[in-house]
């Protein structure tokens, strides 16, 4: 049946024609062909060739089914006119059914008013030829079985059709709707959200550089003592913040989101580097990466794992070095972050995997990569391994 689906219409019509044609000529070779008692006297050479020019006109009955039907009458007629046979009937019965079914709706109408016409026509010459009732019942029980059932069984299936295309059109429109009701509260979501980092979250980072710097004011301390550094890493770290949630605000306004323009990329690493520096822990970066832009979905997910994994060293293992390395093997991006344990190592209890490493995870799974994190002959380390052409097929 797919392959049947999958010919040209023009195709269909050709192969169902000639196999009117085989079926035509088996019955006009075994002598079933004849609906009046006429109909023998033609010789069959004569029958097959109308048989042949009706069924090349069935070739159309598709593409082009009102031209079909208006060749086929010709053969017909003459059918007709040497007495009725039944293959010949068969193939334009077909054709009043194409034209019900695959004409526009204005030619389908029209063929309903050109079917009663020339029914009504035809049974009343045969009346008056014959001048006898028999004929004209057996006329009206052809006209019935030939004409009026296949163009009855048209119009029910075109109606059908049209039927399955309007609710398919509503199905779209309905969808369609959903569609922009899911939009528009996304959209409202993303503006509430905006709302509450700028009141709440934005406002809280502007205190603490406002403060820091004040602080920095108050202390007096030179430029190379701790307590200096730290404030001065408290006060620039506050502001980095503060730029990337008002990029962030302003990705949330935006109805099309552009990913360039999202905040936190690898070549903002300094500034975590500093960072870690000033809390006093020394950061030893390898960066065997080719030039050449990575994509933005992986630059932003690896800068963001390894901003986690450094605050998580500096958290857990305050003045210990912090090795990250960054390489790119046969399309990924390869990066660990290695520490030393604190003197005191693990409590006894192994570490549970929390809020830190979890979003690690669900950001390298997101991209179809690679992740683990754990304790390794050096102390600890997390390994990052991202696909560089994006996640593949079924990540």
């Amino acid at each position: 049946m797919q392959r049947w689906s999958a010919l040209p219409s023009l195709a269909q019509s050709a192969l169902i024609a000639l196999a009117a044609f085989a079926v035509g000529a088996v019955l006009y070779s075994t002598g079933l062909y004849s609906l009046a008692p006429m109909s023998g006297e033609a010789p069959v050479t004569i029958r097959i060739a109308l048989l042949a020019a009706i069924c090349c006109a069935a070739v159309f009955r598709r593409d082009r089914p009102v031209a079909a039907i208006w060749l086929a009458t010709i053969p017909f007629g003459i059918d007709f006119a040497l007495g009725p046979t039944l293959p010949i009937w068969l193939v334009f019965s077909d054709l009043v059914y194409a034209v019900a079914l695959y004409g526009t709706a204005r030619q389908s109408r029209a063929m309903v008013a050109v079917a009663a016409v020339g029914t009504t026509g035809c049974l009343a010459l045969v009346l008056i030829l014959t001048r006898s009732w028999q004929p004209l019942v057996i006329g009206t029980i052809a006209a019935f079985a030939f004409v009026g059932t296949p163009l009855w069984w048209g119009r029910a299936v075109r109606l059908h059709k049209d039927v399955a295309d309007a609710e398919r059109a509503r199905a779209e429109a309905l969808t369609t709707i959903a569609a922009l009701d899911r939009q528009a509260a996304v959209a409202d979501e993303r503006n509430r959200m905006a709302r509450d980092l700028h009141d709440v979250i934005a406002g809280h980072l502007s205190a603490i550089a406002i403060q820091s710097e004040a602080a920095l004011g108050i202390t007096g301390a030179a430029t190379d003592d701790p307590l200096y550094r730290i404030l001065k890493s408290v006060r620039g770290n506050s502001i980095d913040a503060l730029e990337e949630m008002r990029s962030m605000i302003g990705l949330l306004r935006t109805e099309v989101a552009d990913e360039a323009a999202a905040p936190g990329r690898l070549r903002q690493l300094g500034k975590l580097i500093d960072s870690a520096h000033a809390a006093g822990t020394e950061v030893a970066v390898h960066d065997d990466l080719p030039p050449g832009q990575l994509p933005t979905t992986v630059d932003h997910t690896a800068y963001r794992i390894a901003q986690e994994a450094l605050t998580n060293a500096i958290k857990h293992a305050p003045g210990r070095p912090v090795e990250l390395t960054l390489r790119a093997r046969s399309g990924r991006l390869l990066m660990t972050v290695c520490n030393p344990l604190p003197p005191q190592g693990f409590p006894s209890d192994p570490p549970r995997e929390r809020t830190g490493l979890t979003n690690m995870r669900e950001r390298t799974e997101l991209l179809g990569g690679h992740f683990s994190a754990g304790p390794s002959p050096n102390g600890w380390r997390v390994a990052v391994s991202l696909p560089v052409d994006g996640p593949p097929a079924g990540a």
